[in-house]
């Protein structure tokens, strides 16, 4: 348990920092090239005369100065108004609504295989430390990890769905198919791939160099002179004794997930958070891009708050005093 000071400190960490993610996105959205207007009314804005434009500006609170928006959105999203959609012409938690669950279900996925894979790399690279498994995985891993990951997911579709046509490279599921939860994994599976191959080999890098280190201490020579074999004794005693460091990591990696689904989202026209986040700023929809920004931000600094908090406990080196040093 927490003491209530260092839960304090966090807690205002934490909302400080969300309150300086909002005014940098909100003001660096509020002065992007480009009217917000023409996402409302399309190419009506092309036949409206100027006090039109103007009682339109009005009416979307888009008419005063920036810090005057910004103060009035902070007001409007303190009493639950998230505001309007201007590109779906709806409340923007209802447009939320139709795209979270598909971010969801890529990340939750992404992140189980991801560390599975993480520490079943990382076991046989210790089980076999110095042979030529241990040195193929080690550099394929580290190969893999450098490639961008556009460039892999354009390739996975070049193959996989261009010249073989095996799988969808594009969309979350079907057209009116939204509920079929096999057409929903059958669409992931590229998405996922280009994930593990961009994060499996960080995660699986530092579990191998921990368990190593667990290999060399004394009880583990002592179970070697009673006959266990080397398999028993790095997945049984050295994984259980690292697992704190383990779960430090899968910490740490809720933000490396986050951006990597939005990245990936991105390149397959997945229907995501990531994705409506781009149109979002592209379409200068201020309302829908904050509250995307936000929850976002939410996710990645309570993840990271957390690593910090679950390193701290499995590392006291690891300890920021009050002057900010390291102990």
């Amino acid at each position: 348990m927490l003491p209530y000071r260092e839960m304090g400190r966090l807690i205002a960490i934490f909302f400080a920092s969300l309150i300086a993610l909002s005014v940098v996105v909100f003001f660096a959205a509020s002065y992007a090239p480009g009217d917000p207007l023409q996402s409302f009314y399309g190419d009506r804005l092309d036949h409206m005369s100027e006090e039109q434009q103007e009682e339109a500006r009005h009416y979307l609170g888009l008419d005063g100065p920036v810090y005057v928006q910004y103060a009035s959105w902070v007001n409007r999203t303190i009493h639950g108004d998230l505001g309007m959609s201007l590109k779906y012409r709806e409340p923007a938690i209802n447009v939320i609504r139709h795209f979270i669950g598909n971010t969801l279900l890529l990340g939750i996925v992404s992140y189980i295989l991801i560390f599975a894979f993480s520490i079943g790399v990382a076991i046989c690279c210790a089980l076999y430390e110095g042979t030529w498994i241990d040195r193929a995985l080690s550099e394929s891993g580290t190969i893999l990890y450098y490639l961008p990951s556009f460039w892999v997911g354009l390739l996975l579709i070049l193959v996989f769905n261009v010249n073989l046509g095996w799988l969808p490279g594009s969309g979350a599921y079907e057209p009116g198919c939204s509920h079929d939860l096999m057409g929903r994994l059958e669409h992931i599976i590229l998405p996922v791939i280009v994930m593990l191959i961009s994060h499996v080999w960080y995660y699986a890098y530092m579990i191998r160099n921990k368990l190593l280190d667990e290999t060399r201490k004394d009880y583990v020579f002592l179970a070697k002179m009673k006959g266990f074999d080397r398999f028993r004794i790095v997945s049984t005693h050295c994984l259980k004794n690292v697992a704190p460091t383990i779960f430090s990591v899968m910490a740490i990696g809720v933000n490396h997930v986050v951006g990597g689904a939005y990245i990936v989202e991105a390149v397959f026209a997945y229907p995501g958070l990531g994705r409506l986040a781009v149109e979002s700023a592209k379409y200068h929809d201020y309302s829908l891009l904050m509250v995307i920004v936000m929850l976002t931000g939410i996710v990645v600094i309570g993840g990271g708050l957390i690593a910090q908090v679950v390193s701290e406990h499995v590392d006291r080196r690891m300890k920021v005093n009050d002057g900010g040093m390291f102990l």
